[in-house]
């Protein structure tokens, strides 16, 4: 399975009204299994933070697991966590990468948001990511 642009769009649109609702500048992103962007939406937040929105919603999708659980997986890796987090063109393992599920519960994608603090960030990407169900 995999998530179709229709399905992004609403995953995306409910980041952006948790995003709005805490008056948070951030960018959300929307990848497909393979990593791909379906959706991606700038407000007005700092240009920095589009390759973290991105990577973290990769990050998710690549290891089947949201980025707060990741992080405490490389952390935990000791002296191996620093090849973990520049494989794949680097990671990023800070809360904000979510997986999204299809009712079913099968993984179709992932959303990663990026502007706000790691808690932040992972309630606004956690709030997309639920819009499905």
């Amino acid at each position: 399975m995999n998530i179709h642009y229709n399905e992004a769009s609403k995953a995306l649109n409910a980041s952006i009204e948790k995003a709005n609702e805490l008056n948070i500048p951030v960018t959300i992103a929307v990848v497909d299994t393979g990593g791909h962007l379906m959706a991606l939406a700038r407000l007005d937040s700092v240009y920095g933070v589009i390759d973290f929105a991105i990577k973290k919603a990769k990050t998710a999708i690549m290891f089947g697991v949201d980025n707060d659980s990741m992080g405490k997986i490389v952390e935990g890796a000791g002296v191996h966590g620093y090849g973990m987090i520049n494989s794949n063109d680097g990671l990023f393992t800070v809360g904000g990468g979510v997986l999204i599920k299809n009712k079913e519960e099968n993984i179709i994608g992932a959303i990663g948001s990026s502007g706000g603090t790691p808690e932040q960030d992972q309630e606004i990407a956690a709030a997309g990511a639920t819009a499905l169900v």
